[in-house]
């Protein structure tokens, strides 16, 4: 059986320039995404930045077996 040449070709078709639009276009809308997120979430933790003055201040009295541990969770901050 003789190999056929594959004459049916389109530089525009999805495997193409077509494709390589696409992937391009969904890469840069993907970074941009990310990035606004970012600039988002930077801008609201420097109007609300962490203080840890409740913990660092109290560690002496904290024991390694307590109850009263509970209050110098930071997990609710």
């Amino acid at each position: 059986m003789a190999a056929t040449e594959n004459t049916n070709r389109n530089a525009w078709g999805i495997n193409g320039v077509l494709g390589m639009l696409i992937a391009t276009a969904l890469l840069l809308s993907i970074l941009a995404f990310l990035v606004s997120n970012a600039i988002r979430i930077e801008r609201a933790e420097v109007t609300h930045p962490y203080d840890p003055s409740p913990v660092i201040n109290s560690l002496d009295n904290v024991k390694m077996i307590s109850k009263d541990n509970a209050k110098y969770d930071i997990s609710n901050l």
